[in-house]
């Protein structure tokens, strides 16, 4: 079994690398999989994966799902959207195909990593800008302002 290097840059998965359980190298998974604690996959995963703890993809594990995590370590290949709450780590020879949402995000020199990703604090969604000053417009440069509406009258 390849030894993930942790590093802090999610802060839960260094602090808590004793794995609870693992899908061991030829076996394979399908469905729902919801844990707590820290999961480390060397086999195939295919469906859905919720918790609040942590992930390991580790080197040569294929999973195939959607991930809702608290935070994911990757050195294997994952297909499917990413939502982690802390952080997502990947490490050489990592794969990623899907989107990431997460607020720290470690990608190490030499992974693959073919889609988007949106890093807000928590996972969440944006919020609507509110500081846009009236009218829509943003003024650009220095002090001048806006010219006076046309009168009617």
């Amino acid at each position: 079994m390849a030894t993930i290097p942790l590093t802090p840059t999610t802060g839960e998965a260094s602090a808590n690398p004793q794995v609870t359980t693992l899908l061991g190298k030829g076996s394979e998974f399908e469905g729902k999989l919801s844990f707590e604690g820290t999961v480390r996959v060397d086999g195939k995963l295919s469906g859905e994966v919720f918790t609040e703890d942590v992930l390991i993809v580790g080197e040569g594990a294929e999973v195939n799902a959607e991930v809702s995590v608290g935070s994911i370590v990757i050195q294997g290949t994952v297909r499917g959207n990413i939502v982690a709450k802390r952080g997502v780590e990947i490490h050489t020879p990592g794969r990623v195909r899907g989107n990431i949402n997460t607020p720290s995000l470690f990608v190490e020199k030499g992974v693959l990593f073919d889609g988007q990703c949106q890093m807000e604090p928590g996972g969440a969604a944006p919020e609507p800008p509110s500081h846009r000053p009236a009218g829509g417009k943003a003024s650009k440069g220095g002090g001048g302002s806006a010219p006076p509406p046309p009168s009617t009258g």
